[in-house]
């Protein structure tokens, strides 16, 4: 069987990438709107990189991630509701890693690590209507445990879930999106989005999420009459705002391809343009938009049976790293496109929440899901 399993080249997800687990725990009811998301890279861990471009970011051991530092890889990344209060479900996550002897060696025996876990989280405090309704321990701990039981490559639930529970994106309900595609080369990239952000999905002339115009799909655009009764319902909530919105929209591209550290950092920078196609405006000061990149390196930019014999030997390597670089740039190009794809299907996906925190109308509800 494929090891993305029984799906193979299908569209799992963040899943499609081999090795790769994903888990969710969700909070709600009891004025909560909320959870955590956990990304379980596979056993020996995995290159990691981030690029934070908004201006109110919430996250914890990124700086670990700058290639100049000691360690080499990672065991999870966490993303999280609850503002910096939801860094919190992080420690969870480390106690689950040092109990399977998995982080960064740090003495004689193998239990003795410190799990290198990167966070990054979005608002969503009091949108079930408790201010003190946040992510802990305890919730990121279920959300790894939630990776670990699932099988390998089985698909990434999506919407209302995980991180993406309280999400909201302009006026409309946000959530949990993920994509996938084999590029030519047989080289996997995906993309899992955490889609909340002060800017909106929704392109207010058309009634068309932005991302749609870019996401490899026929356009369908909304009957005039649906769509002027939907931006009448969208518009309601942000007209009694009473100061800027505190948002966050999160990401982590994924690949199997056998990437440095430096190149995984580019990844994670040019994923944003995927962001970018799909929300507007987007890198607001009261966002916190970041980007993770996951590389596991099963697979060689260029397999040995690309390399021609008796050529000489400077004009061999010139041809690699050319060919090298060509299958660098579409991984790039890639993670930028499954991020538009995995936010279109994260709005899509997204039910309607009514309730003390607020009513956030999803676009399903509004448009229909054609």
């Amino acid at each position: 069987m494929d090891e993305r399993g029984p799906r193979g080249r299908g569209d799992s997800g963040l899943t499609d990438v081999a090795g790769v687990r994903v888990g969710h725990a969700t909070l709600t009811g009891e004025g909560r709107l909320t959870g955590t998301t956990v990304v379980l890279a596979p056993e020996g861990g995995a290159v990691a990189a981030v690029d934070v471009r908004g201006g109110g970011p919430g996250t914890k051991e990124t700086d670990a991630l700058d290639p100049r530092t000691v360690a080499q890889r990672i065991d999870a990344i966490v993303l999280t509701g609850g503002s910096a209060y939801g860094l919190d479900a992080a420690a969870g996550v480390m106690a689950w890693l040092e109990e399977h002897a998995r982080g960064f060696r740090v003495g004689p025996d193998p239990s003795h690590v410190v799990p290198v876990v990167p966070a990054a989280c979005i608002f969503d405090l009091g949108r079930g209507g408790d201010f003190r309704a946040r992510p802990d321990a305890a919730t990121g701990r279920a959300a790894v445990e939630a990776a670990a039981a699932s099988r390998p490559g089985s698909p990434v639930p999506t919407g209302c879930v995980g991180a993406g529970t309280g999400a909201v994106v302009g006026g409309l309900k946000g959530g949990i999106g993920t994509a996938s595609t084999m590029l030519g080369s047989g080289i996997t990239v995906a993309a899992l989005v955490v889609v909340n952000a002060a800017g909106s999905a929704l392109d207010p002339a058309t009634g068309v999420l932005y991302g749609e115009y870019f996401a490899g799909r026929r356009v369908r655009y909304p009957e005039p009459e649906v769509h002027e009764a939907a931006l009448d319902k969208v518009s309601a909530p942000l007209a009694t705002r009473s100061r800027p919105p505190l948002n966050t929209t999160l990401a982590v591209v994924a690949t199997d391809a056998a990437l440095t550290r430096a190149q995984a950092q580019k990844l994670a920078g040019t994923s944003h343009d995927g962001i970018a196609r799909a929300v507007r405006p987007v890198h607001l000061m009261h966002d916190g938009d970041t980007v993770f990149a996951l590389v596991t390196g099963a697979h060689p930019l260029t397999p040995p049976d690309q390399r021609r014999k008796g050529r000489p030997q400077a004009e061999s390597r010139e041809a690699t790293e050319a060919a090298a670089a060509g299958v660098l740039n579409e991984i790039l190009a890639a993670g930028a496109d499954q991020v538009t794809r995995a936010i279109v299907g994260a709005v899509r996906a997204a039910e309607s929440v009514r309730g003390a925190g607020g009513t956030f109308p999803s676009y399903r509800e509004l448009y229909g899901s054609g």
